[in-house]
């Protein structure tokens, strides 16, 4: 296999420019897409870690609202306050005590938030780079136009 050739940016014509930067901004948005999403996650289990505190062992035998989901909540009994079931991804849930689903909420929002600071970095280079080739493009157009003139 044959080493990629690097070429500077400063030797792309304009058009060529443009297509880097097209590039670049698609790589931006599809990175920030992500990072909304990982931030939802991890919306999604720091509510899931309050739903989980929020079972009291005063309420058994009570009629308390389930949440299925963030807006679905469906009236039911609380028969052991100490275990929940707990959704571990692709359709499977899993009994769990209440310790246990709190530790594994709070790894999954460590493990997003470790995510989310790797993300933030590379959209932070990503915008960068974009910046300098957006630079370079418009001193380049500036001299086209001038030369023009």
């Amino acid at each position: 296999m044959s080493q990629p050739q690097t070429i500077s940016i400063n030797d792309l014509d304009v058009a060529q420019l443009a297509d880097v930067r097209k590039q670049l901004e698609e790589e931006l948005n599809h990175l920030t897409n992500s990072f909304a999403q990982l931030k939802q996650a991890q919306a999604k289990f720091k509510a899931c870690i309050e739903n989980v505190g929020d079972v009291k062992p005063q309420n058994i035998a009570k009629t308390i609202l389930v949440p299925l989901t963030n807006s679905l909540y469906v009236p039911g009994k609380l028969s052991d306050p100490e275990h929940v079931i707990v959704d571990v991804g692709t359709g499977y849930y899993v009994e769990k005590t209440r310790a246990q689903a709190l530790k594994h909420y709070a790894d999954k929002v460590e493990y997003i938030r470790t995510n989310l600071d790797t993300l933030e970095d590379t959209i932070q280079k990503k915008r960068d780079n974009m910046n300098y080739v957006t630079n370079i493009l418009q001193v380049k157009v500036q001299a086209q136009t001038q030369s023009k003139s």
